[in-house]
This record gives C-alpha cells, sequence and structure tokens, in this order.
C-alpha cells in the first residue's frame, strides 16, 4: 500500500517537513479514495493530513534518537 511514499527515515538526512506532508497527503489519498475531495469533505481531508504529518513527525523524532 502506497509504494509511492518513500522512506523517510534516513540516517545521513533528517527528513523535511514538506516531505512528510507530502508522504501524509498520498496517505490520506489512499485510504480516503479522494485525490481531491469535495469541498464538503475538504475541511476533514485536510485535517486528516495535518494530523498523519504531526504524528509522523513525531515518530521520526523517536525512532531516530
Amino acid at each position: 500500500m502506497c509504494r509511492s511514499i518513500k522512506v523517510l527515515r534516513r540516517p545521513e538526512q533528517a527528513a523535511t517537513p514538506d516531505e512528510v506532508s507530502q508522504a501524509a497527503l498520498q496517505f490520506v489519498r489512499k485510504i480516503s479514495g479522494y485525490n481531491k475531495p469535495s469541498k464538503v469533505n475538504q475541511e476533514a481531508f485536510e485535517k486528516a493530513v495535518r494530523e498523519i504529518a504531526e504524528a509522523s513527525l513525531r515518530l521520526l523524532e523517536q525512532v531516530t534518537r
């Protein structure tokens, strides 16, 4: 699933916030089945992307220590 998402835990270089955000967007697109949500679903879609990006950044910070 989500094969287009790159591995972001790299010892030589930390993932950028943009990379994490793009991975979160791809994940939400895959899960929701929407490439671009309707106006009625836009807020929920964007919130999910933000929450997944935040959780991903926390994970990357913790596993690289």
